[in-house]
């Protein structure tokens, strides 16, 4: 697979979050009709569960979100290809919003946007493909290797749901990054051989979540 079909993906993906998010910041009847939303959905508008996706609250939002998606999509796409990468976005997006649809059922106000359910999936995968890889984060001047990352993420999004912290969908975050888990795993099982031990250890969040749901701790 050559570059141009990297960039490609990565560009057509870039693009259709910029140019949805922008026609949302500027129309506030677009915005309302496609962001993610407990009493729309369960009206029957599951176009947001994807729609949703392409939304964010302000260009910060935006501009985190695809800076992540661009630093970690070349990985993903060098062991996936196009269209396996494809099914792991949208897979992880979805996946995302059915955690947010699930924890949050019954609050019919209940809203969300942004593609953080998607890139997390894709930082999963770039961590389950290269576990090795180390992280540089803002106002942290060394190296953090991937998977303390990856497991510190799913752990801070578990304390996040269970405390409200913040105006951040944290269960989107986890239900992304679960999806891109397995859904990775289901497409590349090679990797049971290859890093073994990073996958139990990225599970064990993944554990301790559905032990507090079934506590009824969350």
């Amino acid at each position: 697979m050559g570059k141009l079909d990297l960039d490609i993906v990565i560009i057509v993906i870039i693009g259709a979050n910029i140019l949805m998010s922008l026609k949302g910041f500027n129309d506030f009847s677009f915005f309302e009709k496609f962001k993610f939303n407990i009493g729309g959905v369960r009206r029957g508008e599951q176009v947001r569960m994807l729609t949703s996706g392409f939304l964010h609250v302000d260009m910060m939002h935006l501009f985190f979100n695809m800076l992540t998606l661009y630093f970690f999509a070349p990985v993903v796409l060098g062991f996936l290809g196009n269209v396996k990468f494809l099914i792991l976005y949208f897979g992880s997006l979805l996946m995302g919003n059915l955690f947010s649809l699930y924890f949050h059922k019954d609050e019919y106000h209940y809203s969300a946007v942004g593609a953080s359910g998607a890139v997390s999936g894709i930082i999963y995968a770039g961590i389950l493909f290269r576990p090795d890889m180390s992280l540089y984060l803002m106002f942290i001047p060394i190296p953090i290797p991937a998977y303390i990352f990856g497991i510190g993420y799913l752990l801070y999004s578990i304390f996040g749901m269970k405390n409200s912290v913040g105006n951040i969908g944290h269960d989107a975050h986890f239900g992304g990054a679960v999806g891109g888990y397995f859904i990775t795993l289901i497409m590349a099982p090679w990797l049971f051989q290859e890093n073994f031990l990073m996958i139990i250890l990225l599970a064990v969040p993944i554990i301790i979540l559905f032990v507090m749901q079934r506590l009824g701790k969350l």
